[in-house]
């Protein structure tokens, strides 16, 4: 199991995706709700508070889900202490 991605909260999209493409980062896809960025070591998801929550993805091997547009399966976890996690296997 590897950390696939961070995801967290902004209040503006496109400000944010501006932001951080100016550290670098590629754009892997974006709407008004989230952004999904590359970074040479690690992806960052720009989430909006009401569309989806922040959490950090682990990519596993098999995992029951929802299907996304991208083709990817995930669902979402919590640790003992609330965070977030999703668990994420690309198809």
């Amino acid at each position: 199991m590897k950390i696939d991605h961070i995801a967290i909260q902004v209040d503006d999209i496109e400000e944010s995706v501006k932001y951080y493409t100016d550290y670098g980062a590629s754009i892997i896809y974006q709407d008004k709700t989230w952004a999904f960025l590359q970074f040479d070591n690690i992806k960052l998801a720009l989430v909006t508070e009401d569309e989806h929550p922040y959490h950090i993805a682990f990519e596993v091997d098999e995992v029951v889900g929802k299907k996304h547009r991208d083709g990817s399966v995930s669902k979402y976890i919590e640790d003992p202490s609330g965070n977030k996690i999703e668990l994420i296997k690309y198809e």
